[in-house]
């Protein structure tokens, strides 16, 4: 029977293909209930129905408490059975068959199939979503904090939905309840209940709005808190290297600062909702026991009905509390998902168009057609400069494009020269799609890239960056990235080539697990950064894509090495069309042409050979070279006189 419940909602089964509701759009906060509500209608009834009838049956208790008071005080002991025995044995069997079954049914529901199928749903559908979500989305933001708002919504969402759905359900059905069946004796003992149903819905309508706004707002201050913590762990290294560890004291003491703040001002309200729901509740039961006697004492009601009358009100006064109790949680559930809108509820930055095709590759024949870009100008979800800009250093003509014309022939190998900032990693991620050009195309094999599957088209391109970022699992995974259905002798003689077969069999993590298997810890961490660039251009060899990017693929590679894997590079260049990006023009001088980018145009155009003859600007920077190194002298030279 568990197991049958446990299979009725598979959170991964249904495709996610249709992103929550926009967080601007209105009745945002009961859209995106909806938005996971409905995959799961019949369950969500089901709770519906359970808690009805759970509600019903815990109804009856008072009831039955009131007819037993009656029997008992009318008839003798030994009639009592012999008269009234059928009916006894009818309660009897409603609290010890019916309302445990009720009541398993309201568990199976809840706890086998809604609490783990509901909160993993929505964990993977907003996964899903977030993580096709464009580059920038995610430099703006603290990826703990992304992560949290991906976790935390799922459960605070489920939670709402069956803590909000038993609240509301005992509410009316006591209440309702309790006013018929005092009113049917006499109607003056239904007037405490009445008018505290009143008072109550005052309540909620003064408290409900500033729980809802305080509980949004804490859940907002605690994912910060949680970003900002992240942080620091993820950037432990720098840290420590600058000694920085009181500056980071003091910037994760103002978070917890403001998070004690709202956490304050959230429990400031519960206990005024608490104080004020307690003396309603106390007033009712109160009021209503009096009434009930003296309608008693004057002849208008039997004793039973005095013996049922308490413990209705009793039983709503109990509900009431315990919805004051849960009150804190209900609202803080939903805040938290209010907050993980912010995350979640975002339309996809730079989607695929409607109509987009595959990328149809046959030569790999590339061109720029006076393309235009500007990082402070790339649409209306740009509000922080991206990674390349900041790489760029921040300065205003850092990764901007003005009418630039290029074209790299099939098979033809290109090198991008250039100070830092002057657009050569800038042309690349438009090329990749990381970004939409303000102006002009990029054609692959004559198809417009703004007209096909971003997937497909990096699909058929390798790309070592300078910064490379490994994933905390094991040697062969990283390198299996590259190709998942690679062999293990295709995995082994891609690290080969890259020369990093070498220490990757002697490795072993804390685990134990050696050579392969071992792990790389976060980011690769447990790697030196010439190790990572082995392991990055090894798992660009298993991708085997017709394309080929180097952005400064052998910086983080000492001079031995560095010449080693050159030989292996030209030899995966081969039949490739291949941009270079190198500060070190040494590395790339093999080019079948250079193009020199300065202020977002070509200025130069043509092999190592013809450039140093043309004596300009290319010809400045390599004269200067210090070690094959960009030096900053070289960079003003070449500014100079390009």
């Amino acid at each position: 029977m568990l197991g049958f419940f446990e299979r009725l909602l598979s959170p991964t089964a249904l495709p996610p293909d249709r992103p929550p509701p926009p967080v601007d759009s209105a009745r945002a906060l009961s859209r995106f209930y909806w938005h996971f509500v409905r995959q799961a209608p019949g369950l969500v009834a089901s709770l519906f129905v359970a808690g009805l009838v759970v509600a019903l049956l815990d109804t009856l208790i008072p009831v039955f408490i009131g007819r037993v008071v009656s029997l008992v005080s009318s008839l003798r002991p030994d009639r009592l059975f012999a008269v009234a025995g059928h009916q006894l044995l009818g309660m009897a069997a409603v609290l010890l068959l019916l309302r445990p079954a009720a009541l398993l049914a309201q568990y199976l529901v809840t706890n086998q199939a809604i609490a783990p199928g509901m909160s993993n749903l929505i964990r993977w559908q907003n996964h899903w979503h977030v993580v096709r979500q464009s580059w920038t989305f995610f430099q703006n933001d603290f990826a703990g904090r992304i992560a949290n708002r991906v976790m935390q919504t799922g459960p605070a969402l489920r939670e709402s939905v069956v803590a909000g759905t038993n609240a509301v359900w005992y509410i009316m059905v006591y209440g309702g309840s309790a006013i018929v069946l005092l009113a049917r004796a006499d109607w003056r003992l239904a007037i405490p209940i009445v008018l505290w149903f009143v008072a109550y819905g005052t309540l909620l309508r003064v408290f409900v709005p500033r729980m809802r706004e305080r509980s949004r707002h804490m859940s907002e201050v605690r994912s910060n808190l949680t970003g900002r913590i992240v942080d620091s762990y993820t950037n432990i290294l720098t840290v420590k290297l600058f000694a920085r560890s009181t500056d980071e004291d003091a910037f994760v003491r103002e978070a917890i600062d403001q998070h004690t703040g709202a956490f304050h001002r959230q429990l400031r309200l519960i206990t005024l909702w608490s104080v004020t729901l307690a003396l309603m509740n106390a007033t009712m039961v109160v009021g209503t026991g009096l009434l009930a006697m003296l309608a008693w004492r004057a002849g208008r009601v039997p004793v039973g009905t005095v013996a049922t009358a308490l413990p209705l009100a009793w039983q709503i006064s109990n509900m009431a509390g315990w919805v004051a109790q849960n009150i804190t949680g209900i609202f803080e559930n939903v805040g938290v998902v209010q907050d993980g809108m912010r995350s979640i509820a975002v339309p996809r930055q730079m989607p695929d168009r409607d109509q987009a095709v595959p990328l149809q590759l046959s030569r790999g024949a590339i061109r720029f057609e006076h393309v235009g870009f500007d990082y402070g100008r790339v649409g209306p979800d740009a509000e922080e400069p991206a990674p390349d800009r900041l790489r760029a250093g921040g300065g205003r003509r850092g990764g901007v494009l003005r009418d630039l014309d290029l074209s790299i022939g099939a098979g033809e190998r290109v090198g991008l020269v250039g100070r830092s900032g002057a657009g050569k990693s800038t042309l690349v991620n438009l090329l990749l799609k990381f970004h939409d050009p303000a102006s002009g195309r990029i054609l692959i094999d004559g198809q417009d890239i703004a007209g096909v599957t971003q997937e497909s088209l990096r699909a058929q391109i390798g790309m070592v960056t300078q910064d490379t970022s490994l994933l905390h699992r094991s040697i062969r995974d990283n390198l299996r990235y590259g190709r998942p259905q690679a062999s293990e002798a295709e995995i082994i003689d891609a690290a080969r080539q890259a020369h990093a077969l070498e220490f990757i069999e002697q490795l072993e993590d804390w685990q134990g697990r050696r050579g392969f298997e071992a792990h790389v810890g976060e980011r690769g961490v447990k790697l030196s950064g010439g190790q990572r660039q082995r392991i990055a251009i090894a798992r660009v060899v298993l991708k085997n894509a017709p394309i080929l990017v180097l952005d400064e693929a052998t910086s983080a590679l000492d001079s031995e090495v560095e010449a080693a894997i050159q030989e292996q590079l030209d030899t995966l260049m081969q039949g490739r069309t291949v941009i270079a990006i190198a500060h070190r023009l040494s590395t790339i001088a093999r080019m079948d042409r250079l193009a020199v980018i300065d202020a977002g145009r070509i200025v130069e155009h043509g092999t190592h050979a013809a450039l140093l003859e043309r004596g300009g600007a290319y010809a400045a920077l390599w004269q200067r070279q210090s070690g094959g190194f960009l030096d900053e002298a070289a960079i003003q030279l070449g500014e100079r006189t390009g």
